[in-house]
């Protein structure tokens, strides 16, 4: 068994709903279903009695430590994050409670844990760290791509949060000898993301017909990496990652934002004629740019292709229109994600900028 922490939010949910369908192993998945957490997400394995849903925060060490006890898992991953950079620059603190404070109590659980386990238990066990190429700052646009040695130069309260949950990690394994393992990814783009994120936001925008804001001049460059892949590489360093080291996971796919963009447009031309405004393109608004923003991230890829053979399956053509089609075909999901927080969100961040 493993424990998932975060695993109601977009790539939680998509790394359990993919660990079930691949694995015969039982998941206790712990979220605190904030905003962002969805239990709508995990509608398909409701009922599946290999899906354990527990609700619960990070930073409850003492709940933390009672489900440990109880199912012995071998494993913990841990997704649970306050994840979004324009959030952390309207509010901080949350990013810091949750991303430093909260792995540090969920670290001191699973230290409690793994030390009383016997010496067997205590060699197979791993914690696993999801993490961001954020914590490694801003690239030139001619700059190599970061590697796992690229020194940390976090530039938002998101990524120096995340920067700081990662020196923790790293810390425990140093002092206490626990057996982690970190992965830092590229942007994630798929399934169940939820719309304060630029391709979910374009999607529902261009679907009815809303403007479909553009940071800038909208040449910020991204690697992207479809959440399917992220799941995979996931369980390839859960399965053969050595101790102690940093995986950095990416999709080999650099796009500008404004392509992003365009490609959707497109697509949504071709299959959703329909809405109110077409081509989609003339949505296009470009607004202020965030505070801060980083012009370019990119991920060498190469350790975990050459450590443990693992590649993305999906290009970003791939991986885009599957996700377009999956967005087109759940509106049902979207309607229910657009009828909450998420309308309070875009009309303080993007209300008045255009």
């Amino acid at each position: 068994m493993i424990l998932v922490t975060g695993g109601a939010g977009f790539i939680g949910a998509n790394f359990v709903l993919d660990w079930l369908g691949e694995t015969d192993e039982p998941v206790i998945n712990l979220d605190k279903l904030t905003y962002a957490g969805n239990l709508q997400n995990l509608a398909s394995i409701a009922s599946n009695p290999r899906h354990i849903f527990v609700q619960g925060d990070i930073g409850d060490q003492v709940l933390i430590a009672r489900l440990l006890s109880e199912h012995q898992p071998r494993a913990v991953i841990n997704f649970a994050a306050e994840s979004h950079v324009d959030r952390s620059i309207h509010g901080p603190e949350d990013f810091i409670q949750t991303n430093v404070v909260g792995t540090f109590h969920l670290l001191e659980a699973v230290r409690g844990y793994w030390g009383a386990l016997s010496d067997t238990a205590k060699a197979e066990f791993r914690f696993l760290h999801v993490s961001t190429d954020e914590v490694y700052g801003s690239l030139g646009m001619d700059d190599a791509p970061f590697t796992e040695t690229t020194a940390y130069a976090p530039n938002s309260p998101y990524s120096a949060s995340k920067a700081a949950s990662d020196h923790l990690v790293r810390a425990y394994h140093h002092t206490y000898g626990m057996p982690v393992l970190t992965t830092n990814c590229s942007n994630n783009y798929g399934p169940y993301q939820f719309p304060e994120k630029l391709i979910p936001l374009v999607m529902m925008n261009a679907l009815a017909g809303k403007p479909l804001p553009i940071y800038g001049d909208g040449l910020n460059v991204r690697d992207w990496l479809y959440v399917g892949d992220h799941c995979s590489a996931i369980r390839a360093v859960l399965a053969n990652g050595h101790v102690g080291e940093v995986y950095n996971i990416g999709g080999w796919n650099e796009k500008t934002n404004i392509d992003v963009v365009q490609t959707i447009c497109t697509m949504l031309d071709e299959q959703h004629p329909d809405s109110p405004v077409t081509p989609h393109a003339e949505l296009v608004t470009y607004v202020k740019d965030r505070a801060g923003h980083d012009r370019r991230y990119a991920i060498d890829a190469s350790k975990i292709q050459r450590e443990l053979g693992w590649l993305p399956a999906e290009t970003f053509e791939t991986g885009i229109r599957k996700t377009v089609a999956w967005y087109l075909a759940n509106q049902d999901w979207v309607a229910n994600i657009a009828s909450g927080e998420y309308r309070h969100w875009v009309e303080k961040q993007y209300g008045s900028k255009s």
